[in-house]
């Protein structure tokens, strides 16, 4: 068996470890799905008529148009952040230090972790766009325009993933590793989630032009409902392989160090 069929074999038993713990324990699953469903419940069962007249004198029934793009995105957020409590646990419960002295691959620990987790995300992001659907989001997208979001959102999700991953190796332990990540989840709120970073004050309008999730949102509005996103797909990209890679590489190098060979 060569090294890269062994470190696959290691992986999927990995993963297979991972989804039994997500169906034996599926709270942070359920958390990570109802946390979006409830902000779309609110912002437009209750916000919506007061929010729509700001989005172009949209109706509730429009508005939902608007923000259900902004809600799918803060689905793979809350859905990859998860995964820093995963990872925590494994450190802090000893079962790290137990797989280094069975001959299994390194790297399959983390790629269980991250894999699962992408499964995980992609059945709960389903979920709120089902739930979207239920409330009246209708696209103009066709299916080249829906294979086109769902790679962006994937892509998203490794990104996102692997940046969860390296918060949940930096955390002292599982509580902090589930505080952590508040703050990627919610930084939507602060881009074009909600309401147009127009509407914003100058100092918060700047940040929320530039901030990683704005540019996601805006792409996916122009692939789901018709909006023009201009240079925003091509930013949207860089911005999801830049988390990738930052993720990736502290990942590797806060594992080397906590869990030395």
């Amino acid at each position: 068996m060569t090294t890269l069929t062994h470190a696959a074999a290691d992986s999927a038993t990995m993963l297979r470890r991972n989804l039994r713990h997500a169906l034996r324990y599926p709270s942070l699953t359920i958390a990570g799905m109802m946390t979006p469903i409830l902000i779309m419940l609110l912002f437009v069962g209750v916000f919506g008529n007061a929010l729509g007249d700001g989005v172009g004198g949209a109706a509730s029934g429009d508005y939902i148009n608007y923000v259900a793009p902004g809600i799918i995105l803060m689905a793979v957020a809350s859905g990859c952040m998860t995964t820093s409590v995963s990872v925590s646990m494994d450190l802090t419960e000893g079962i790290v230090d137990r797989f280094r002295t069975m001959p299994i691959a390194r790297a399959s620990l983390l790629t269980g972790h991250v894999v699962g987790s992408m499964i995980q995300t992609m059945v709960s992001t389903a979920a709120v766009i089902g739930v979207a659907v239920a409330m009246g989001f209708r696209t103009d997208g066709g299916l080249l325009d829906w294979l086109a979001a769902i790679g962006l959102l994937a892509l998203l999700m490794f990104g996102l993933t692997w940046v969860a991953v390296a918060l949940g190796l930096l955390a002292k332990n599982p509580e902090g590793a589930s505080n952590t990540p508040l703050i990627i989840q919610f930084l939507p709120f602060l881009g074009s989630a909600i309401v147009p970073p127009e509407s914003m004050p100058a100092g918060v309008r700047w940040f929320a032009e530039y901030q990683p999730f704005t540019p996601i949102i805006e792409t996916l509005r122009g692939l789901l409902v018709g909006s023009p996103s201009g240079s925003d797909a091509a930013a949207s990209v860089a911005w999801c392989v830049g988390l990738a890679v930052v993720g990736y590489v502290c990942s590797k190098v806060l594992f080397n160090r906590k869990a030395p060979r």
